[in-house]
């Protein structure tokens, strides 16, 4: 079993989607509303609006979509997406990339678990959390 994020955007999931490609890398797919068998179920002008978007980076996954319901997009803070990074350097550069227009709730900090933790909200509203365990902790 796995556990993929996917996020929904206003209108804005393609521009939020290259934002992320170009933080973290991988391959994006996009298929718009108007490529796909809802067009003709849905007003003109929501046929360039993102109905799924996919990112992959080796395991990493992240999803999105323009498609919200008639409540309209609600933001809030239960949910986060967290990137255990490989080394020190992947922390910081995604972190560095992640942080332009963001608002950063913790800076990149050394854990007294041994790890290196940062959090932040990026500049489309989502909750960022990153991770690198640096040195082996004495309870494992």
């Amino acid at each position: 079993m796995q556990i993929h994020s996917y996020l929904s955007f206003n209108g804005n999931c393609r521009e939020a989607m290259q934002f992320y490609k170009s933080c973290l890398g991988g391959e994006l797919t996009v298929q718009t509303v108007g490529s796909g068998p809802v067009a003709e179920h849905l007003p003109q002008r929501m046929k360039d609006y993102v109905l799924h978007a996919t990112l992959k980076q080796g395991p990493m996954m992240i999803m999105g979509s323009d498609m919200v319901g008639d409540e309209g997009l609600n933001r809030g803070n239960g949910v986060s997406m967290l990137i255990n990074c490989s080394s020190e350097i992947e922390l910081r550069r995604c972190y560095d990339r992640l942080s332009a227009g963001s608002r950063a709730q913790s800076p990149i900090e050394e854990t007294a678990a041994g790890a290196l933790f940062g959090q932040l909200t990026d500049k489309y509203g989502n909750s960022w959390l990153l991770n690198c365990q640096l040195k082996a902790s004495s309870d494992q």
